[in-house]
């Protein structure tokens, strides 16, 4: 029997190496996704109608926010199961063109960017808009993995493996830190550390590291009032409950009231205008009033199964590029449902990221959709037998 599964394996590496052989791919990832994407229809709908009949940029109109998610999930989608379909290894030859996309696009949005509650973090492209960062977050990951995979045996030296990725995401995190949107750059940090330390880098230099980051976080933090009114409210939001305490409250009133099941689906009382951004980054608070704590855990299981399944597939990946990517893809998408569910819940302080696949936001499903796809291609390639 051993000499069987041993025979079995050297005809599939050699297959896999002459790129002969793509199995199929982990469908119960793409299960997930597509639960989670529909289930996202009904919540934006459900969260959004009543907002957008009274708001003026939604032209009162009840449909507004589920017209504009269908349409971007009809081509997320397809991008999806195209990118699924490709060698995710091309992925890796186009690092450098992904790293420059992502560095013009954010100089573009700080030049001609649309000034939003004092930051400029969306560029209107033919009438589109986008959210530079979400791209840069992954074109980042796209450079740094096929960095160190290439350069395996350096990555334990400072010079040659943690200064070149350390000027590589400070760039990102910089130009994202301008607009400004802290949030976002303290998630990009988290990203490049994590990929440090997958990538093989030196223990003792990433704890120094991220003792220095901790430091500049609140160094960064202490220079602007609104976020040190942020975190001074994050601890006790009843101290200043019509101010920055405001939207935690309400959702605390949205989770509280929806108790074990759920007062049922479109029977929230919190998305009557009590709540700001119902139907984007607190759509989980909504969704707990109306479906309870069970329904929240369901959908907190299915994002589980989702990180599960991925940290399965780059454990399997014979390929480091890919096995890389697929472990960078699983913890960006599971760190980004903690910090929504985080804020959402008062784990976290308040800030702006969307649900992956229930938040209306037209650029992060395109680019967590595309990011799944290139998941699922990666699990094509994955042995059979690890």
């Amino acid at each position: 029997m051993a000499e069987q599964k041993a025979k079995k394996e050297s005809i599939f590496k050699r297959l896999q190496n002459a790129r002969l052989l793509r199995g199929k791919m982990d469908f119960s990832i793409l299960l997930m996704i597509s639960v989670l994407c529909a289930f996202g229809l009904v919540m934006v709908f459900s969260a959004s109608y009543y907002y957008a009949q009274h708001y003026s940029g939604a032209n009162h109109d009840s449909f507004y926010y589920l017209k504009r998610q269908i349409l971007y999930l009809a081509m997320g989608y397809p991008v999806m199961l195209l990118v699924s379909l490709i060698d995710y290894r091309i992925i890796e030859k186009l690092r450098s063109l992904f790293m420059a996309i992502s560095i013009v696009l954010l100089i573009a949005v700080l030049l001609w960017g649309r000034d939003l509650n004092g930051g400029k973090r969306w560029l209107v492209i033919a009438g589109i808009s986008i959210q530079p960062s979400e791209l840069a977050k992954f074109g980042l990951m796209i450079f740094m993995c096929s960095y160190m995979s290439r350069h395996r045996n350096e990555m334990s030296s400072f010079r040659y493996g943690m200064i070149p990725m350390l000027i590589a995401i400070g760039v990102i995190a910089g130009l994202v830190m301008l607009q400004p949107n802290m949030s976002m750059a303290v998630i990009i940090g988290f990203i490049g550390v994590v990929l440090l330390y997958l990538g093989g880098c030196d223990i003792k230099q990433l704890l120094i590291l991220g003792a220095i980051a901790v430091v500049g976080f609140f160094v960064l933090a202490s220079m602007a009032d609104y976020r040190m009114d942020r975190l001074r409210s994050f601890g006790n939001p009843e101290s200043d409950p019509q101010g920055t305490g405001y939207q935690l409250l309400q959702s605390y009133y949205a989770i509280g009231s929806g108790g074990l099941f759920g007062k049922g689906l479109n029977n929230s009382y919190q998305k009557l205008l009590y709540m700001t951004y119902g139907e984007s980054d607190f759509i989980f608070a909504i969704l707990c009033e109306e479906f309870g704590f069970i329904g929240g855990l369901v959908v907190i299981g299915m994002y589980a199964w989702i990180v599960f399944r991925g940290l399965v597939v780059s454990m399997r990946c014979r390929n480091r590029f890919g096995s890389l990517l697929a472990a960078g893809i699983s913890i960006v998408f599971g760190f980004q449902v903690f910090v929504n569910i985080g804020v959402v819940t008062g784990l976290l302080p308040t800030t702006g990221q969307a649900l992956p696949f229930i938040s209306a936001g037209g650029t992060s499903l395109l680019v967590f959709l595309a990011a799944m796809g290139l998941l699922l291609s990666i699990s094509r390639d994955t042995n059979p037998y690890g």
